[in-house]
């Protein structure tokens, strides 16, 4: 299935309240359960989330889960950083295995 309007986007982001004290995981876990309720493919590291899916879909999610600690009224800082590449899918999992190919599937 090919559809020529499908774009695909690995999406790192960083969603998180500004001037909440040091420990923020109880804010984070709002936003991942967003992410993770999508349906969209994801997976989270210390530091931020990896989003795949459509362009489209995926500035939804984001919004979406911005949405969740900015409507309490916490100010929310969003970073993100989107990789766009037509034809293409899941390479949240691909990228990781040409790399892990190329060090000769050692463990990371």
């Amino acid at each position: 299935m090919n559809d020529p309007s499908y774009l695909n986007t690995v999406a790192e982001v960083t969603i998180a309240p500004s001037g909440q004290g040091e420990e923020l995981s109880t804010y984070v876990a709002q936003v991942i359960r967003v992410i993770r309720e999508s349906g969209l493919p994801n997976q989270t590291n210390a530091m931020s989330t990896v989003i795949e899916g459509d362009l489209h879909r995926v500035m939804e999610v984001v919004e979406e889960a911005t949405r969740v600690l900015a409507e309490q009224g916490y100010r929310t800082g969003v970073s993100l950083k989107l990789d766009i590449r037509s034809g293409k899918r899941d390479q949240i999992h691909e990228k990781v295995e040409r790399v892990d190919r190329i060090l000769g599937g050692e463990n990371r």
